[in-house]
Protein backbone atom coordinates (compact mmCIF):
# COMPACT_ATOMS: atom_id res chain seq x y z
CA UNK A 1 0.00 0.00 0.00
CA UNK A 2 1.83 3.40 -1.07
CA UNK A 3 2.23 6.29 1.09
CA UNK A 4 -0.01 8.46 -0.52
CA UNK A 5 -2.86 5.65 -0.11
CA UNK A 6 -2.52 5.80 3.29
CA UNK A 7 -3.41 8.85 4.15
CA UNK A 8 -7.15 8.06 3.00
CA UNK A 9 -9.26 7.52 6.39
CA UNK A 10 -12.81 5.07 6.49
CA UNK A 11 -15.15 9.07 7.54
CA UNK A 12 -16.80 6.36 10.19
CA UNK A 13 -13.77 6.14 11.95
CA UNK A 14 -11.66 9.15 11.54
CA UNK A 15 -13.00 10.08 14.66
CA UNK A 16 -13.98 9.03 18.67
CA UNK A 17 -17.59 7.67 18.02
CA UNK A 18 -20.19 7.69 21.08
CA UNK A 19 -20.30 6.40 23.77
CA UNK A 20 -18.39 9.27 25.24
CA UNK A 21 -17.82 10.56 28.76
CA UNK A 22 -21.46 11.88 30.51
CA UNK A 23 -20.44 15.42 31.05
CA UNK A 24 -22.54 18.51 30.80
CA UNK A 25 -22.24 22.04 31.27
CA UNK A 26 -26.26 23.34 32.02
CA UNK A 27 -25.32 25.28 34.76
CA UNK A 28 -22.13 26.84 32.79
CA UNK A 29 -23.85 28.06 30.18
CA UNK A 30 -22.24 28.84 27.47
CA UNK A 31 -19.77 26.27 27.76
CA UNK A 32 -16.01 25.67 28.02
CA UNK A 33 -14.48 23.74 25.18
CA UNK A 34 -11.16 23.03 27.18
CA UNK A 35 -13.65 21.09 29.51
CA UNK A 36 -14.82 18.80 26.68
CA UNK A 37 -14.33 15.26 26.73
CA UNK A 38 -12.88 14.39 23.96
CA UNK A 39 -11.64 17.52 22.82
CA UNK A 40 -13.28 19.23 19.58
CA UNK A 41 -10.71 18.81 16.42
CA UNK A 42 -10.79 22.59 15.09
CA UNK A 43 -8.13 21.93 12.39
CA UNK A 44 -5.10 22.66 14.08
CA UNK A 45 -2.72 19.79 13.35
CA UNK A 46 -4.75 19.24 10.19
CA UNK A 47 -5.81 22.41 7.76
CA UNK A 48 -3.64 23.48 5.70
CA UNK A 49 -4.60 26.88 3.62
CA UNK A 50 -3.31 27.69 -0.11
CA UNK A 51 -4.04 31.29 0.04
CA UNK A 52 -7.62 31.50 -1.29
CA UNK A 53 -8.54 34.23 0.77
CA UNK A 54 -5.78 36.15 0.51
CA UNK A 55 -5.89 39.96 1.84
CA UNK A 56 -9.89 39.23 2.84
CA UNK A 57 -11.36 40.58 5.82
CA UNK A 58 -14.15 38.97 7.76
CA UNK A 59 -16.27 38.69 11.24
CA UNK A 60 -17.20 35.68 12.42
CA UNK A 61 -19.67 35.48 15.02
CA UNK A 62 -19.48 33.05 17.76
CA UNK A 63 -15.50 32.85 17.18
CA UNK A 64 -14.39 32.01 20.19
CA UNK A 65 -14.90 28.31 19.78
CA UNK A 66 -16.52 25.32 17.91
CA UNK A 67 -17.92 26.10 14.55
CA UNK A 68 -16.40 29.40 14.38
CA UNK A 69 -12.96 28.50 15.35
CA UNK A 70 -12.31 26.14 13.22
CA UNK A 71 -13.55 28.73 10.68
CA UNK A 72 -11.52 31.75 12.10
CA UNK A 73 -8.26 29.27 11.78
CA UNK A 74 -8.63 27.82 8.25
CA UNK A 75 -9.97 31.56 7.15
CA UNK A 76 -6.27 32.82 8.57
CA UNK A 77 -4.20 29.78 7.11
CA UNK A 78 -6.34 30.67 3.62
CA UNK A 79 -4.93 35.05 4.21
CA UNK A 80 -7.44 36.82 5.78
CA UNK A 81 -7.59 38.55 8.90
CA UNK A 82 -10.61 37.87 11.53
CA UNK A 83 -12.49 39.74 13.91
CA UNK A 84 -14.34 37.27 16.22
CA UNK A 85 -17.38 38.29 18.51
CA UNK A 86 -18.28 36.28 21.84
CA UNK A 87 -19.55 36.41 25.19
CA UNK A 88 -17.93 38.27 28.05
CA UNK A 89 -18.04 34.85 29.36
CA UNK A 90 -16.15 32.78 27.03
CA UNK A 91 -13.23 34.62 27.15
CA UNK A 92 -10.35 32.32 27.47
CA UNK A 93 -11.65 30.29 24.39
CA UNK A 94 -11.82 33.57 22.37
CA UNK A 95 -8.05 33.88 23.36
CA UNK A 96 -6.83 30.50 22.19
CA UNK A 97 -8.95 31.32 19.04
CA UNK A 98 -6.82 34.42 18.64
CA UNK A 99 -3.49 32.70 19.01
CA UNK A 100 -3.88 30.14 16.62
CA UNK A 101 -4.93 32.98 14.19
CA UNK A 102 -1.65 35.11 15.09
CA UNK A 103 0.21 32.38 14.89
CA UNK A 104 -1.11 31.96 11.54
CA UNK A 105 0.42 34.82 10.34
CA UNK A 106 -2.78 37.12 10.48
CA UNK A 107 -4.83 39.92 12.50
CA UNK A 108 -7.14 38.73 14.95
CA UNK A 109 -9.35 41.33 16.67
CA UNK A 110 -11.46 39.95 19.82
CA UNK A 111 -15.01 42.13 20.51
CA UNK A 112 -16.62 40.77 23.50
CA UNK A 113 -20.65 41.33 24.20
CA UNK A 114 -23.95 39.94 23.74
CA UNK A 115 -25.55 39.92 19.96
CA UNK A 116 -29.18 39.24 21.34
CA UNK A 117 -29.00 43.58 21.79
CA UNK A 118 -28.78 45.75 18.62
CA UNK A 119 -26.56 48.08 19.50
CA UNK A 120 -23.77 45.41 20.61
CA UNK A 121 -24.26 44.33 16.70
CA UNK A 122 -23.54 47.66 15.39
CA UNK A 123 -20.68 47.88 17.87
CA UNK A 124 -18.99 44.83 16.41
CA UNK A 125 -19.31 46.08 12.74
CA UNK A 126 -17.94 49.69 13.82
CA UNK A 127 -15.25 48.07 15.37
CA UNK A 128 -14.86 45.46 12.53
CA UNK A 129 -14.61 48.67 10.22
CA UNK A 130 -12.30 50.51 12.36
CA UNK A 131 -9.91 47.82 13.14
CA UNK A 132 -9.80 46.51 9.55
CA UNK A 133 -11.02 49.29 7.04
CA UNK A 134 -13.67 47.30 5.14
CA UNK A 135 -15.28 43.80 5.51
CA UNK A 136 -15.32 40.93 2.84
CA UNK A 137 -16.67 37.81 4.49
CA UNK A 138 -19.62 37.84 7.33
CA UNK A 139 -20.34 35.10 9.36
CA UNK A 140 -23.21 34.51 11.42
CA UNK A 141 -22.80 31.81 13.67
CA UNK A 142 -23.57 32.33 16.81
CA UNK A 143 -26.31 30.82 18.42
CA UNK A 144 -28.31 30.02 21.93
CA UNK A 145 -29.35 26.88 22.04
CA UNK A 146 -31.36 24.53 25.22
CA UNK A 147 -33.19 21.36 25.53
CA UNK A 148 -36.59 21.52 26.43
CA UNK A 149 -39.32 19.09 26.83
CA UNK A 150 -41.64 19.87 24.56
CA UNK A 151 -44.12 23.46 23.81
CA UNK A 152 -45.46 23.62 27.51
CA UNK A 153 -41.88 23.69 28.26
CA UNK A 154 -40.82 26.56 25.98
CA UNK A 155 -40.95 30.31 28.54
CA UNK A 156 -41.51 33.51 26.94
CA UNK A 157 -38.08 33.41 28.01
CA UNK A 158 -36.57 31.38 26.51
CA UNK A 159 -37.84 32.27 22.89
CA UNK A 160 -37.09 35.78 23.22
CA UNK A 161 -33.71 35.02 23.94
CA UNK A 162 -33.06 32.13 21.51
CA UNK A 163 -34.69 34.42 18.83
CA UNK A 164 -33.23 37.12 19.64
CA UNK A 165 -29.79 35.72 19.76
CA UNK A 166 -30.14 33.32 16.68
CA UNK A 167 -32.21 35.48 14.14
CA UNK A 168 -32.76 39.17 14.94
CA UNK A 169 -28.90 39.68 15.36
CA UNK A 170 -28.85 38.12 12.05
CA UNK A 171 -30.78 40.94 10.62
CA UNK A 172 -29.20 43.24 12.57
CA UNK A 173 -25.46 42.71 11.87
CA UNK A 174 -26.42 41.89 7.79
CA UNK A 175 -27.69 45.52 7.87
CA UNK A 176 -24.83 47.25 9.97
CA UNK A 177 -22.43 45.00 7.72
CA UNK A 178 -23.95 45.83 3.96
CA UNK A 179 -22.42 49.24 3.73
CA UNK A 180 -19.08 48.43 4.55
CA UNK A 181 -18.79 45.10 2.15
CA UNK A 182 -17.09 45.90 -1.25
CA UNK A 183 -18.61 43.94 -4.59
CA UNK A 184 -17.52 40.42 -4.19
CA UNK A 185 -18.26 40.33 -0.27
CA UNK A 186 -19.92 37.14 0.89
CA UNK A 187 -22.48 36.31 3.38
CA UNK A 188 -22.34 33.04 5.63
CA UNK A 189 -25.32 32.24 7.61
CA UNK A 190 -25.19 29.21 9.92
CA UNK A 191 -28.38 27.20 9.85
CA UNK A 192 -28.95 23.05 11.32
CA UNK A 193 -30.41 19.86 9.54
CA UNK A 194 -32.95 20.91 12.64
CA UNK A 195 -34.64 23.64 10.32
CA UNK A 196 -35.77 20.83 8.12
CA UNK A 197 -36.42 17.85 10.39
CA UNK A 198 -37.02 19.78 14.08
CA UNK A 199 -37.23 17.91 16.96
CA UNK A 200 -39.34 19.11 19.79
CA UNK A 201 -36.59 18.98 22.69
CA UNK A 202 -35.20 21.84 20.34
CA UNK A 203 -38.21 23.65 19.20
CA UNK A 204 -36.97 27.47 19.84
CA UNK A 205 -33.98 26.60 18.51
CA UNK A 206 -35.18 24.83 15.43
CA UNK A 207 -37.59 27.64 14.60
CA UNK A 208 -34.85 30.00 14.37
CA UNK A 209 -32.90 27.56 12.79
CA UNK A 210 -35.99 27.47 9.66
CA UNK A 211 -36.22 31.31 9.80
CA UNK A 212 -32.16 31.61 8.81
CA UNK A 213 -32.76 29.38 5.82
CA UNK A 214 -35.74 31.53 4.33
CA UNK A 215 -34.45 34.62 5.52
CA UNK A 216 -30.89 33.62 3.30
CA UNK A 217 -33.25 32.80 0.65
CA UNK A 218 -34.55 36.29 0.56
CA UNK A 219 -31.53 37.90 1.67
CA UNK A 220 -29.56 35.94 -1.68
CA UNK A 221 -31.90 37.57 -4.18
CA UNK A 222 -31.61 41.22 -2.55
CA UNK A 223 -27.71 41.67 -2.11
CA UNK A 224 -27.38 40.95 -5.62
CA UNK A 225 -27.45 44.28 -5.99
CA UNK A 226 -24.46 45.39 -4.40
CA UNK A 227 -22.22 42.70 -5.74
CA UNK A 228 -22.67 40.47 -2.64
CA UNK A 229 -23.49 36.81 -2.83
CA UNK A 230 -25.83 34.87 0.80
CA UNK A 231 -25.94 31.33 1.48
CA UNK A 232 -26.16 28.80 4.43
CA UNK A 233 -24.35 25.98 5.76
CA UNK A 234 -26.34 23.59 7.74
CA UNK A 235 -24.42 21.37 10.05
CA UNK A 236 -25.84 17.89 11.31
CA UNK A 237 -24.98 17.02 15.54
CA UNK A 238 -21.41 18.55 15.66
CA UNK A 239 -19.39 18.59 18.92
CA UNK A 240 -19.20 21.97 20.09
CA UNK A 241 -19.17 23.73 23.25
CA UNK A 242 -23.06 24.25 22.66
CA UNK A 243 -23.98 20.54 23.18
CA UNK A 244 -22.76 19.93 26.77
CA UNK A 245 -23.92 23.41 27.32
CA UNK A 246 -27.40 23.01 26.33
CA UNK A 247 -28.16 18.78 26.72
CA UNK A 248 -28.11 16.44 29.74
CA UNK A 249 -24.87 14.14 30.45
CA UNK A 250 -26.97 11.19 28.97
CA UNK A 251 -27.59 12.76 25.92
CA UNK A 252 -24.52 14.21 25.54
CA UNK A 253 -22.81 10.47 26.12
CA UNK A 254 -24.85 9.35 22.86
CA UNK A 255 -24.44 12.40 20.52
CA UNK A 256 -24.10 12.19 16.97
CA UNK A 257 -24.77 8.26 17.68
CA UNK A 258 -27.73 8.16 15.19
CA UNK A 259 -25.87 10.07 12.40
CA UNK A 260 -25.47 7.00 9.42
CA UNK A 261 -21.16 8.13 10.27
CA UNK A 262 -22.17 6.62 13.94
CA UNK A 263 -20.48 9.81 15.43
CA UNK A 264 -21.09 13.71 15.37
CA UNK A 265 -18.73 15.41 13.49
CA UNK A 266 -15.97 17.83 14.07
CA UNK A 267 -16.06 21.50 13.91
CA UNK A 268 -13.01 21.27 11.45
CA UNK A 269 -14.76 18.95 8.97
CA UNK A 270 -16.82 21.91 8.43
CA UNK A 271 -14.64 24.72 7.99
CA UNK A 272 -13.22 23.80 4.07
CA UNK A 273 -17.56 24.57 3.13
CA UNK A 274 -17.16 28.16 4.68
CA UNK A 275 -14.05 28.72 2.90
CA UNK A 276 -15.55 27.39 -0.47
CA UNK A 277 -18.61 30.59 0.37
CA UNK A 278 -16.30 32.77 1.23
CA UNK A 279 -13.87 32.55 -1.89
CA UNK A 280 -14.29 34.14 -5.01
CA UNK A 281 -14.48 30.32 -6.47
CA UNK A 282 -17.90 30.11 -5.32
CA UNK A 283 -19.34 33.22 -7.36
CA UNK A 284 -22.17 31.58 -8.29
CA UNK A 285 -23.38 29.65 -5.10
CA UNK A 286 -25.89 32.77 -3.80
CA UNK A 287 -29.33 31.11 -1.56
CA UNK A 288 -27.83 28.02 -1.40
CA UNK A 289 -27.63 25.26 1.44
CA UNK A 290 -25.19 23.28 1.85
CA UNK A 291 -26.27 20.24 4.54
CA UNK A 292 -23.39 19.15 6.18
CA UNK A 293 -24.62 16.10 8.05
CA UNK A 294 -22.52 13.17 8.06
CA UNK A 295 -25.24 11.40 5.03
CA UNK A 296 -28.37 12.07 7.51
CA UNK A 297 -31.07 13.25 5.48
CA UNK A 298 -32.73 16.37 5.72
CA UNK A 299 -35.21 16.42 3.48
Amino acid sequence: MSEEHDKHQDPTTKYPQPEYPEQTQMEEHPGDEAAMQPKPDYGYDTYVGHGRLEGKRAVITGGDSGIGRAVALAFAREGADVVISYLEAEESDAEETARVVEEAGRKCVRVPGDLSVEENCKKLIDRAVEELGHIDILVNNAAHQMTVEGVMDVSTELLDRTFKTNIYAMFWLVKAAIPHMPEGGSIINVGSAQAYKPSPTLLPYSATKGAIVTFTEGLAQDVVQYGLRANVVAPGPIWTPIIPASMPAETVAQFGGQSPMGRPGQPAELAPVFVLLASDESSYLNGSSIDVTGGQPVG
